[in-house]
C-alpha cells in the first residue's frame, strides 16, 4: 500500500471518529451520562479529524455555544487546509 493510500484511509478514519465522538457526546449529554472529555474531542480535530470534528458540531449542534470549540477546531481545520494546499502544491 502506497504512503499516500495509507493517508487517505488514516484521514477518512480518525474523521469518521471525530464525528462519531461528537455525536456520541451529545447523546450523552442529553441522557446525563457519563461524557468524552472535551480536551479528547478537540485532539480528534487536531490529529487529522477537523473536518469530522466541525461536521460533528455542525450537525449534532453540539458545542456551538463554547468559544473554544468554535474558534478552536475552525482554527485546526484552517490551519490542516493550508497544510494540505502547501503539501500538494496547489498554490
Amino acid at each position: 500500500m502506497s504512503i499516500q493510500k495509507a493517508g487517505f484511509i488514516y484521514l477518512v478514519l480518525i474523521n469518521i471518529a471525530a464525528y462519531a465522538a461528537f455525536g456520541w457526546d451529545k447523546h450523552k449529554a442529553r441522557q446525563a451520562g457519563w461524557r468524552i472529555p472535551e480536551r479528547t474531542l478537540l485532539l480528534f480535530a487536531l490529529m487529522g479529524g477537523s473536518i469530522g470534528a466541525w461536521m460533528g458540531m455542525k450537525i449534532f449542534r453540539h458545542k456551538t455555544r463554547k468559544a473554544k470549540f468554535k474558534a478552536g477546531v475552525l482554527a485546526i481545520l484552517t490551519a490542516q487546509c493550508a497544510g494540505a494546499v502547501i503539501a500538494l502544491g496547489i498554490l
